[in-house]
């Protein structure tokens, strides 16, 4: 378990601006080292505006894209295309502009596709799919994911797993289906703390006034299943990117100025 490291940037265009390219850096960096890159994708405004800056951004030709093997933490149950799909908005903020490998996008199942509206048994498919891409160096049923990005709730969730509700409390499984959720679309697909775990870097998104709450719960000291981004960590790493509105609540020695 890492602790958690905190950047704090003046405001959330310049904190997408800066997280963009940090996470080219790392791209690059894993594939001249490993041949490859492995991403896992997250949804939401924050996660959204990320993807747009780097899609703006002059140094995103320095990926191979063809070299990069793109998941996701979440997903919402819906048919395919549907506007409100974590990868429909990531193809229209940058996947679409990008040449990508098709065989090394992995998005989750859809809705009334091969597992009709089952969300179980679209997370058990998943799981198998991670569990294909894992090697024997991964030592467990994910891949070892460079980068694994989360945006932050305002009710402190990452991905879809949300205060209390079963999908928190997950250990064994990697995917599961979420029933029930407290934001619509209510079913949902989701990785389990167990699979976020396995990246080497998490880095946790939280711009905007209604994140202060959140981040100040899950950096005190909160537990998981009370706040599951407090849960969320990597194995060599664990970065929350804010701006200052989301810091606005956590003391003022757990951070460093902001970045201006």
């Amino acid at each position: 378990m890492s602790a958690p490291q905190l950047v704090v940037h003046r405001d959330k265009e310049l904190m997408a601006q800066a997280a963009a390219a940090r996470l080219i850096t790392k791209i690059v960096d894993a594939q001249a080292a490993r041949g490859s890159a492995s991403v896992v994708l997250t949804g939401g405004r924050n996660g959204n505006g990320l993807l747009a800056a780097l899609s703006s951004s002059p140094a995103r030709d320095a990926i191979d894209w063809s070299r990069l093997d793109l998941w996701w933490g979440d997903e919402r149950f819906l048919p395919e295309g549907d506007p409100d799909r974590n990868d429909t908005q990531a193809r229209e903020a940058l996947l679409d502009s990008v040449p990508l490998d098709p065989a090394r996008l992995h998005t989750m199942p859809v809705a009334g596709g091969a597992y009709g509206v089952d969300a179980d048994a679209a997370a058990a498919a998943y799981a198998d799919e991670l569990a294909v891409a894992a090697g024997p160096e991964d030592h467990g049923p994910v891949p070892t994911f460079d980068v694994l990005m989360l945006g932050v709730g305002p009710d402190t969730h990452v991905a879809s797993l949300f205060p209390e509700l079963p999908a928190v409390r997950e250990t064994e499984r990697t995917v599961v289906g979420v029933h029930g959720a407290p934001k619509p679309p209510p079913t949902r697909i989701t990785l389990t703390l167990p699979a976020i775990r396995a990246a080497r870097e998490v880095w946790l998104l939280a711009a905007g006034e209604d994140k202060a709450q959140a981040a100040a719960i899950a950096l005190s000291g909160a537990g998981e299943v009370q706040a599951p981004a407090a849960g969320a960590h990597g194995r060599s790493r664990t970065l929350w990117l804010l701006d200052q509105a989301a810091a606005a609540r956590l003391p003022r020695a757990l951070y460093p100025p902001a970045i201006p």
